[in-house]
This record gives structure tokens, C-alpha cells and sequence, in this order.
């Protein structure tokens, strides 16, 4: 069992959600976290958060599309506390659409999904992922680090109607641990540094409580156990996994039920 005390984390997506969640918990527990996000004022924020708790953290102001900016954000953990043992790469967005709708009187299609709001989201949610695993990873390895690398996939990875985009880049998000576990295997690697999807259902962030009241009393009526899951409770999964070091290569869903409680 690995402990989390003195285990550092970095953590893109870190200014706010599910994100800061990981990187509170962390620091609850005695470990140090680098956080990163795009958003520079909600990073600074949050670091004053986690200070103010105690915690033993680094901010850095990143873009997860950038080669250069991945790189930095890994060697910042080096350079500050020596060792990196947890990737939790959860930086992501969502653009949402149909592919194509058709209008309901003529049947013509009248609007179809941009090639940039596809492509936004797959070079945030995957090619960012990709460049911030690849750079930590790398930086495990050669400093002979023990750990995790934890992704973030999504119920939406089984398939939900306006969210290609989205859906696609959490799809492959559950065949990424997969791929690289067989891969530290082969290279003997893969008792040292383990990577698994953790993959939530509904969470109630910031931004999903704030929605439209009926729109978001419909969501929930979907959830067995009655609520949204909260972000904390990811989190808590999280280091749950950390510490089992017999958890590697799978998706772990945090749903409440949403895919097995069909009313019929």
C-alpha cells in the first residue's frame, strides 16, 4: 500500500472542480501538490486555498496543448520537491451538439457541429492529456518514482446523443490505461508507475449546480442514489486507488448507479 503523506501530485484542471477536489484531498492527507490551469486568477485562488490549509503547493499557469508548457509544468515538480507520484491529468472541456440537425419541418439540415468545437475539445481532453502524461511520465521514470498516473473518463464514454466530441476523448481515455500498462509492462516498469480512468457520472460542480433548476431536477432524476455525486467523493476514489497497488489498468465508474438503475 502506498501512502499518500509526503507523495507529491500534479494536477491539471487544478483551479477549480473536480480538479481542485484531488488537490485538496492530497494536501488533507499529507502529501504536496502542483496544480495547474489556464485560467491564471482562478489558479492563483486556489493555491491561496490550499496554503491556507496547510498545503505544500506549486502553481503553474499552463496550456496542456503546449509541448513546452507540460514540460515546464513536470519539471516544476521536480525542481521544487523532487519526485512526482501522482499525474491526475483532468484539465478538460466540453462544446456540446448534435453532429448534424436536421429542421423539424423540412427534414434539411440546418446546423451541424463546427470543425473547431470538435477539435477544441479533442486537442484539450486528449492531445492534453496525451502531452501531460508523456512529459510527467518521463520525468517518473528517470527520477525512479513510485506512483500513479490517474485519468479522468466519463459515463460519457458509453455514448451520449450531442456530445460526439466530448464522448470520443473519454472514450478513449478508458483504453488509455490499458495501452500503457501493457507497455510499462513490457519494459518492466509496471509495478513502479500504474495508471487507471476513474469515471464519474453526474458531479455536481460549480457548473452543474448552477444549471437551469428543472433542467437539473431532470438530471438527478435519473441517479439511483438521488443527487449528484460530489467531487470530493471522486477524489476520495482517487486515493483509494493510489493506495491499492493491486488497481492498475482499469476504468473505475463513480456514478451512483446511473447505468444500472434503468427504470425499464
Amino acid at each position: 500500500m502506498l501512502d499518500i503523506r509526503d507523495s507529491v501530485a500534479v494536477v491539471s484542471g487544478g483551479a477549480s472542480g473536480i480538479g481542485l477536489a484531488v488537490a485538496r484531498y492530497w494536501v488533507e492527507n499529507g502529501g504536496k501538490v502542483v496544480i495547474a490551469d489556464v485560467a491564471e486568477e482562478m489558479l492563483k485562488q486556489a493555491e491561496a486555498e490550499l496554503k491556507d490549509i496547510g498545503g505544500d503547493v506549486a502553481s503553474v499557469v499552463c496550456n496542456v496543448t503546449d509541448e513546452d508548457d507540460c514540460a515546464r509544468l513536470a519539471d516544476t515538480a521536480i525542481e521544487k520537491f523532487g519526485k512526482i507520484n501522482l499525474v491526475a491529468p483532468f484539465a478538460g472541456i466540453i462544446k456540446d451538439g448534435l453532429m448534424l440537425s436536421p429542421d423539424k419541418e423540412t427534414g434539411k439540415v440546418t446546423k451541424k457541429m463546427l470543425l473547431k468545437d470538435f477539435q477544441m475539445v479533442v486537442d484539450i481532453n486528449l492531445t492534453g492529456v496525451f502531452l501531460t502524461v508523456r512529459e510527467c511520465a518521463e520525468r517518473m521514470i528517470n527520477n525512479n518514482c513510485k506512483g500513479l498516473i490517474c485519468l479522468v473518463s466519463s459515463t460519457g464514454s458509453l455514448g451520449t446523443a450531442g456530445q460526439l466530441n466530448y464522448a470520443s476523448t473519454k472514450a478513449a481515455m478508458s483504453v488509455m490505461p490499458k495501452v500503457i500498462t501493457a507497455e510499462f509492462f513490457r519494459r518492466g516498469l509496471a509495478d513502479k508507475i500504474r495508471c487507471v480512468a476513474v469515471a464519474p457520472g453526474y458531479v455536481g460542480t460549480a457548473m452543474v449546480k448552477g444549471m437551469n433548476q428543472k433542467a437539473l431536477d431532470y438530471i438527478i432524476g435519473q441517479v439511483p442514489i438521488g443527487r449528484l455525486i460530489e467531487p470530493e467523493e471522486v477524489a476520495a476514489l482517487v486515493g483509494d486507488i493510489y493506495r491499492n497497488e493491486a488497481l492498475a489498468g482499469e476504468v473505475f465508474f463513480i456514478h451512483g448507479g446511473l447505468r444500472l438503475g434503468s427504470k425499464g
